[in-house]
Protein backbone atom coordinates (compact mmCIF):
# COMPACT_ATOMS: atom_id res chain seq x y z
CA UNK A 1 0.00 0.00 0.00
CA UNK A 2 1.42 3.60 -0.62
CA UNK A 3 2.60 5.89 1.96
CA UNK A 4 1.29 8.99 2.28
CA UNK A 5 2.78 12.13 3.74
CA UNK A 6 1.43 15.21 5.06
CA UNK A 7 4.71 17.55 3.88
CA UNK A 8 6.77 18.71 1.28
CA UNK A 9 9.82 18.77 3.08
CA UNK A 10 10.50 15.01 3.13
CA UNK A 11 14.47 14.68 3.60
CA UNK A 12 15.41 13.19 -0.03
CA UNK A 13 17.41 10.25 1.61
CA UNK A 14 14.29 9.51 3.02
CA UNK A 15 12.29 9.34 -0.29
CA UNK A 16 14.82 6.99 -2.24
CA UNK A 17 14.08 4.73 0.38
CA UNK A 18 10.88 5.38 0.25
CA UNK A 19 10.55 5.13 -3.77
CA UNK A 20 12.61 2.02 -3.62
CA UNK A 21 10.36 0.11 -1.46
CA UNK A 22 8.00 0.22 -5.14
CA UNK A 23 11.49 -1.43 -7.08
CA UNK A 24 10.24 -3.88 -9.11
CA UNK A 25 6.32 -2.73 -8.80
CA UNK A 26 3.82 -1.82 -11.83
CA UNK A 27 2.91 1.46 -11.64
CA UNK A 28 -0.02 1.69 -13.62
CA UNK A 29 -2.02 0.04 -11.08
CA UNK A 30 -1.29 2.81 -8.84
CA UNK A 31 -1.66 5.62 -11.12
CA UNK A 32 -5.26 3.87 -11.56
CA UNK A 33 -5.61 4.40 -8.14
CA UNK A 34 -4.57 7.98 -8.05
CA UNK A 35 -6.89 8.64 -10.67
CA UNK A 36 -4.01 9.84 -12.92
CA UNK A 37 -4.84 9.73 -16.58
CA UNK A 38 -2.14 7.76 -18.41
CA UNK A 39 -3.97 9.07 -21.69
CA UNK A 40 -5.64 12.46 -22.47
CA UNK A 41 -7.96 12.93 -25.15
CA UNK A 42 -6.05 9.99 -26.88
CA UNK A 43 -2.64 11.40 -26.20
CA UNK A 44 -0.20 9.81 -23.45
CA UNK A 45 -0.09 12.04 -20.53
CA UNK A 46 3.80 11.82 -20.47
CA UNK A 47 3.95 13.06 -16.85
CA UNK A 48 1.65 10.05 -15.53
CA UNK A 49 4.34 8.08 -14.04
CA UNK A 50 6.21 11.15 -12.25
CA UNK A 51 2.32 12.54 -10.60
CA UNK A 52 2.49 8.75 -8.95
CA UNK A 53 5.79 8.97 -7.31
CA UNK A 54 5.04 12.47 -6.29
CA UNK A 55 1.18 11.18 -5.01
CA UNK A 56 3.13 8.16 -3.41
CA UNK A 57 5.34 10.58 -1.65
CA UNK A 58 2.69 12.60 -0.39
CA UNK A 59 2.94 15.88 -2.54
CA UNK A 60 0.31 17.38 -5.02
CA UNK A 61 0.98 18.21 -8.71
CA UNK A 62 3.35 20.64 -9.17
CA UNK A 63 3.37 23.03 -12.61
CA UNK A 64 6.03 25.83 -10.90
CA UNK A 65 9.13 26.46 -11.67
CA UNK A 66 10.75 25.43 -7.92
CA UNK A 67 11.99 22.07 -6.76
CA UNK A 68 9.21 20.04 -6.02
CA UNK A 69 10.00 19.37 -2.65
CA UNK A 70 11.51 22.28 -1.29
CA UNK A 71 15.30 21.69 -1.17
CA UNK A 72 15.29 18.97 -4.15
CA UNK A 73 13.72 18.15 -7.41
CA UNK A 74 12.31 14.40 -8.08
CA UNK A 75 12.11 13.33 -11.77
CA UNK A 76 11.32 10.36 -13.58
CA UNK A 77 13.31 8.85 -16.39
CA UNK A 78 12.10 5.90 -18.98
CA UNK A 79 14.29 3.04 -19.71
CA UNK A 80 14.05 0.42 -22.91
CA UNK A 81 15.59 -2.24 -23.35
CA UNK A 82 18.26 -2.88 -26.46
CA UNK A 83 18.16 -5.37 -29.02
CA UNK A 84 21.51 -7.04 -26.25
CA UNK A 85 19.19 -7.07 -23.45
CA UNK A 86 20.54 -4.32 -21.55
CA UNK A 87 18.32 -0.93 -20.38
CA UNK A 88 18.91 2.25 -21.74
CA UNK A 89 17.31 5.74 -21.17
CA UNK A 90 14.67 5.94 -24.02
CA UNK A 91 15.13 9.96 -24.10
CA UNK A 92 16.06 13.33 -22.89
CA UNK A 93 15.20 14.46 -19.72
CA UNK A 94 13.09 17.55 -19.42
CA UNK A 95 14.30 19.96 -16.55
CA UNK A 96 12.59 23.21 -16.93
CA UNK A 97 11.10 25.64 -18.97
CA UNK A 98 13.17 28.06 -20.75
CA UNK A 99 11.13 31.79 -19.96
CA UNK A 100 13.55 34.01 -21.98
CA UNK A 101 12.57 36.85 -19.17
CA UNK A 102 14.12 35.06 -16.74
CA UNK A 103 16.94 33.36 -18.29
CA UNK A 104 18.25 36.63 -19.25
CA UNK A 105 17.99 38.57 -16.11
CA UNK A 106 19.85 35.47 -14.44
CA UNK A 107 23.46 34.18 -14.35
CA UNK A 108 23.43 30.45 -14.40
CA UNK A 109 23.31 29.65 -10.51
CA UNK A 110 20.55 32.18 -10.08
CA UNK A 111 18.59 30.39 -12.86
CA UNK A 112 15.32 28.14 -12.58
CA UNK A 113 17.79 25.21 -14.51
CA UNK A 114 20.40 25.56 -11.48
CA UNK A 115 17.80 25.19 -9.18
CA UNK A 116 16.20 22.09 -10.48
CA UNK A 117 19.96 20.29 -11.35
CA UNK A 118 21.90 21.23 -8.49
CA UNK A 119 19.48 18.46 -6.19
CA UNK A 120 17.69 15.74 -7.73
CA UNK A 121 15.90 12.67 -7.15
CA UNK A 122 15.91 10.84 -10.32
CA UNK A 123 13.39 7.27 -10.52
CA UNK A 124 13.77 5.16 -13.52
CA UNK A 125 11.15 3.30 -14.93
CA UNK A 126 10.61 0.43 -17.95
CA UNK A 127 8.93 1.54 -20.72
CA UNK A 128 7.20 -1.67 -21.53
CA UNK A 129 5.23 -0.37 -24.82
CA UNK A 130 3.74 2.74 -25.91
CA UNK A 131 0.25 1.48 -24.85
CA UNK A 132 1.96 1.73 -21.14
CA UNK A 133 -0.20 -0.98 -19.99
CA UNK A 134 2.89 -1.82 -17.68
CA UNK A 135 5.81 -0.07 -16.32
CA UNK A 136 8.09 -1.92 -13.33
CA UNK A 137 9.60 0.81 -11.10
CA UNK A 138 13.45 0.09 -11.85
CA UNK A 139 15.48 2.12 -8.92
CA UNK A 140 15.61 5.32 -7.34
CA UNK A 141 19.11 7.36 -7.03
CA UNK A 142 20.17 10.80 -5.54
CA UNK A 143 21.85 13.16 -8.18
CA UNK A 144 23.98 16.20 -7.47
CA UNK A 145 25.74 18.46 -9.91
CA UNK A 146 28.72 18.37 -8.25
CA UNK A 147 31.05 17.08 -10.66
CA UNK A 148 33.02 20.10 -11.56
CA UNK A 149 33.80 19.26 -15.51
CA UNK A 150 30.18 18.12 -15.48
CA UNK A 151 29.38 21.65 -13.71
CA UNK A 152 31.15 24.08 -16.38
CA UNK A 153 29.87 22.26 -19.46
CA UNK A 154 25.50 22.50 -18.17
CA UNK A 155 26.90 26.02 -17.02
CA UNK A 156 28.80 26.88 -20.72
CA UNK A 157 25.67 25.42 -21.92
CA UNK A 158 23.38 27.77 -20.22
CA UNK A 159 25.21 30.98 -21.28
CA UNK A 160 25.43 29.94 -25.06
CA UNK A 161 21.36 29.51 -25.14
CA UNK A 162 21.22 32.96 -22.99
CA UNK A 163 23.86 34.56 -25.58
CA UNK A 164 21.49 33.18 -28.55
CA UNK A 165 18.46 34.90 -26.99
CA UNK A 166 19.86 38.27 -25.96
CA UNK A 167 21.14 38.60 -29.55
CA UNK A 168 18.32 37.10 -31.18
CA UNK A 169 15.61 35.96 -29.73
CA UNK A 170 14.65 32.90 -28.50
CA UNK A 171 13.03 31.63 -31.84
CA UNK A 172 16.38 31.40 -32.70
CA UNK A 173 17.53 28.95 -29.95
CA UNK A 174 17.72 25.28 -31.70
CA UNK A 175 18.27 21.89 -30.21
CA UNK A 176 22.06 21.78 -31.62
CA UNK A 177 22.80 24.13 -29.06
CA UNK A 178 24.77 23.47 -26.16
CA UNK A 179 26.71 19.84 -25.55
CA UNK A 180 24.60 18.34 -22.19
CA UNK A 181 21.71 20.97 -21.88
CA UNK A 182 19.88 21.67 -25.14
CA UNK A 183 16.03 23.27 -25.73
CA UNK A 184 13.51 21.62 -26.72
CA UNK A 185 10.05 22.62 -28.05
CA UNK A 186 6.69 21.49 -26.51
CA UNK A 187 4.07 20.80 -29.10
CA UNK A 188 1.83 24.12 -28.62
CA UNK A 189 1.48 27.28 -29.72
CA UNK A 190 2.64 29.97 -29.27
CA UNK A 191 5.81 28.09 -29.23
CA UNK A 192 7.28 26.78 -25.89
CA UNK A 193 10.81 25.68 -25.14
CA UNK A 194 12.17 23.39 -21.94
CA UNK A 195 15.70 22.69 -21.20
CA UNK A 196 16.42 18.85 -21.58
CA UNK A 197 19.23 16.78 -20.53
CA UNK A 198 20.53 14.93 -23.78
CA UNK A 199 22.60 12.61 -22.00
CA UNK A 200 21.40 12.52 -18.60
CA UNK A 201 23.74 9.93 -17.40
CA UNK A 202 26.97 12.19 -17.79
CA UNK A 203 24.69 15.04 -15.58
CA UNK A 204 23.94 12.38 -12.86
CA UNK A 205 26.95 10.58 -12.80
CA UNK A 206 24.60 7.87 -10.91
CA UNK A 207 24.50 4.06 -10.12
CA UNK A 208 20.86 2.22 -10.49
CA UNK A 209 21.23 -0.55 -8.77
CA UNK A 210 18.45 -3.09 -8.78
CA UNK A 211 17.96 -7.16 -7.90
CA UNK A 212 16.47 -7.68 -11.20
CA UNK A 213 19.22 -5.77 -13.58
CA UNK A 214 22.48 -4.13 -12.45
CA UNK A 215 22.62 -0.98 -14.77
CA UNK A 216 25.39 1.43 -14.23
CA UNK A 217 25.83 4.71 -15.59
CA UNK A 218 28.25 3.75 -18.41
CA UNK A 219 24.78 2.13 -20.12
CA UNK A 220 22.81 5.69 -19.82
CA UNK A 221 23.21 7.24 -23.44
CA UNK A 222 20.43 8.82 -22.89
CA UNK A 223 20.30 8.70 -26.88
CA UNK A 224 17.46 6.37 -28.57
CA UNK A 225 18.92 3.20 -29.82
Amino acid sequence: MAILLTTQTLDRKEAVRRINLLAGKDLRPLADEYQIPVWKKGRENKGWAGLVIERYLGLPQNSRQEPDFGAWELKVVPLRRAPDGTLRVKESMAITMLEPTEVLANEFEDSHLYDKLRSMVVVSRIYDSPEERHSMLHAAAEFDLDNAKIRAQVQTDYETIREQIRRHGIDAVTGDLGNLVQARTKGTWPRQYYSGLLRPSEICCAYFESAKAGVDAASFTGRRR
